[in-house]
């Protein structure tokens, strides 16, 4: 058995956002790891058509195959809500050319969305002078998820969509390991006006202590925020009956068996989980309401994707000073920026087992949230 690279496993885990807008908080990957990247063809015009769960579902597919191909072992990975990031050694190399090649056959063949997928080395993106540097956050005592930063996972990014270091799909038929990756919960309805997704990207060239200064003063008014603007509930995200992405999961879960078996078998779980949680009954040790609550504590609201991401549940002073401080850097020439803004979010998970407290989950605007951002940023 190979020997796994301890680099990840040994990073410290930071407990604040706000120590994140620094960049001297983030390590160098190794030299000799690999970028992975994906993207959705034309995820603008989707969500325009009302498919912005299905996008998210699709963009978290990268993340879920991941995880199960690398077998529970901890990697970074960003999830960017029409796509993802992640980052490997050369021994874990082979499994997630796999894992992408297959989730771009199954995006394509479950849904008709065509998905670029990509490796690029880490020795590549620092040849073209942007680096790669990641941090972990710790979310809850469960969960910390990876932060990136140096401009290297855009770069990889916008060269997949240049056409350079695509993986062509897997034949039709490979689907890849997607167990645990679901969309169960109801959406969360913005409890202070509004639900505002921000992405935020440093201008090139400009100084680290510039961009730094202007995350500081965007992180800050969120903490101001009940909550620090956290779109979930103390109690966890609410669940109705059916749930509206049953038919997503079911075409997670399936792999090649049928797919109203598949979703039966979702229908009849998520009709428990919802009993349960009303009741409040226990049911061979597991506690519903707890895990409800512990969904809310491990979401991914706010994040470091060579940038800032943040989706927030907003009243609107905030949202105006929060505005008001990112027009005003765009002026300058430090960043470009983009928001959009909805009534509700919404949660896509990965939840190996419910029994531990290492579920996944992540927070977006429930009508087009970062993909709406970013169109917006590149129209401004």
């Amino acid at each position: 058995m190979t020997q796994s690279d301890p680099f990840y496993d040994q990073l410290p885990r930071v407990r604040a956002f706000d120590q994140l807008t620094q960049s001297d908080r983030f390590t160098p990957v190794p030299q000799d790891w690999t970028i992975g990247v994906s993207d959705i063809v034309d995820s603008t015009g989707l969500v325009q058509a009302g498919k912005y769960k299905t996008v998210n579902m699709v963009g978290a597919a990268v993340i879920s195959a991941m995880m199960n191909a690398l077998k529970g072992r901890a990697f970074p990975f960003v999830f960017g809500g029409d796509g993802a990031g992640f980052a490997v050694p050369p021994e874990d190399e082979a499994a997630a050319r796999d894992a992408l090649a297959r989730v771009a056959s199954w995006a394509q063949t479950e849904f008709g969305i065509g998905m670029r997928v990509a490796l690029v080395p880490v020795a590549d993106v620092r040849a073209a002078g942007h680096d790669v540097r990641v941090a972990r956050l710790q979310v809850s005592e469960g969960v910390d998820y990876a932060m990136f930063d140096g401009g290297g996972v855009s770069w990889a990014e916008a060269r997949m969509k240049a056409g350079s270091y695509v993986i062509s799909p897997a034949a039709e038929g490979s689907a890849p390991d997607l167990t645990g990756l679901s969309c169960r919960w109801s959406p969360m309805p913005a409890r202070n006006g509004t639900i505002l997704s921000i992405l935020v990207s440093p201008m090139a060239g400009v100084g680290e202590d510039i961009i730094a200064e202007i995350y500081d003063r965007v992180v800050s008014l969120a903490q101001g925020l009940e909550r620090g603007g956290h779109p979930a509930a103390v109690s966890g995200p609410g669940t109705d009956w059916p749930p509206k992405g049953a038919a997503l999961e079911a075409h997670a879960i399936r792999g090649s068996g049928p797919l109203g078996r598949a979703r039966r078998r979702v229908m009849f779980e998520s009709l428990v989980a919802w009993l349960l949680i009303r009741t409040g009954i226990k049911l061979g040790g597991f506690d519903a309401r707890r895990y409800a609550r512990i969904v809310g504590e491990n979401a991914d609201f706010r994040k470091r994707d060579d940038g800032l991401k943040m989706t927030l549940d907003c009243d609107p002073a905030t949202q105006a000073q929060i505005e008001e401080v990112l027009s005003a850097a765009k002026a300058q020439g430090y960043i470009e920026y983009g928001t959009s803004t909805q009534d509700t979010a919404m949660m896509t998970c990965i939840v190996p087992s419910i029994m531990a407290d290492d579920h996944v989950h992540f927070i977006d605007g429930g009508a087009g949230g970062y993909t709406l951002a970013a169109a917006r940023m590149k129209g401004r």
